[in-house]
């Protein structure tokens, strides 16, 4: 028995350490710095929104269309970035969409990776028929176009969805759910390929043989000796994927299948004001650096992990 805890406890030791070196070695790659400080900041305007953005995100005024760097004349303060077509201010809008975009693409990404992950640890661990059926159901979801599989999923859930929560009296917006449920239903699929192709290779290790000598159960196998020995390119892909789905929630935002309005919604800032870009295009632009800086941060975050991924 002491010798099964000794070995537990080697096996777990050199794990913990080589991330916490892997997470250090992220200084010595200036892409993964800078991708990392993006991010961050992103986060900490998240975090901090009540407190640095200069108006209420809903509030409107009789300034209209005004510039960047125009003075509140009700107020005193600048609008930065300018007001929209119904002067509410951008930049507070931009500050207060970021929790949205960032709060709702971490969670369908999270949603998607936990199915993605189960399904692609069964169909390479147990094979068999698991892979089968798994195999053949990712083939037929990644054979149709992701938007359109986007746009089929959210207009046909939207109904039941709404149904389902007024039958119950629940005032609850259906557009997240929807967006989480869309998004997993698409990139589940091709997580479970990852993991699988990781899988089968993992699962001829010595130390696999060795659980299953033990009489180890198969659920055990897959997510304490396989699942953390595949962490490396998951987390990869986890940045990379990310920025996908930070993208989608827009591109979902500007068709109007986003979060309704008067919500600070990135996408959906782009969708209510694109008619007025020509003549005012400060309204369009901001948003979308916006989203590009954010996925920017996330592609180079992801860079520079497989760097020194590659290094270690």
């Amino acid at each position: 028995m002491a010798d099964n805890s000794i070995d537990s406890g080697q096996t777990v030791e050199p794990g913990i350490i080589r991330m916490l070196r892997k997470v250090a070695l992220l200084r010595e790659s200036w892409v993964g710095m800078i991708g990392a400080g993006l991010v961050l900041f992103w986060v900490l305007v998240a975090l901090l929104a009540n407190l640095i953005a200069p108006f209420d995100p809903l509030a409107t005024t009789i300034q209209t269309y005004a510039p960047s760097g125009t003075l509140n004349e009700a107020t005193g303060k600048i609008f930065w970035f300018g007001t929209d077509h119904i002067g509410r201010d951008i930049l507070s809008r931009i500050i207060h969409g970021s929790r949205t975009v960032l709060i709702w693409s971490v969670v369908a990404t999270a949603s998607a990776y936990v199915t993605g992950v189960f399904m692609g640890l069964a169909a390479g661990y147990l094979r068999g028929w698991w892979d089968t059926v798994l195999s053949f159901i990712g083939d037929v979801v990644l054979a149709f176009p992701v938007l359109v599989l986007y746009i089929v999923m959210i207009t046909s859930l939207k109904a039941p969805l709404e149904g389902f929560f007024a039958e119950r009296g629940l005032d609850i917006s259906v557009a997240p759910i929807n967006i989480i449920i869309a998004v997993t239903f698409a990139s589940a699929p091709g997580i479970m390929r990852i993991v699988r192709g990781l899988v089968l290779d993992l699962r001829t290790r010595d130390y696999v043989a060795a659980a299953q000598t033990r009489g180890e159960h198969p659920f055990y196998i897959m997510l304490v000796e396989l699942l953390p020995n595949a962490r490396g390119p998951l987390i990869v892909d986890l940045c990379v994927r990310l920025g996908y789905v930070t993208i989608t929630i827009g591109v979902l935002g500007f068709l109007g299948l986003g979060l309704p309005p008067p919500n600070p919604d990135w996408g959906g800032m782009i969708n209510e004001t694109r008619r007025m870009a020509m003549f005012a295009p400060h309204m369009v632009v901001y948003p979308c650096l916006a989203i590009s800086s954010l996925v920017l941060g996330l592609n180079l975050l992801a860079d520079g992990l497989r760097e020194i991924s590659l290094r270690d």
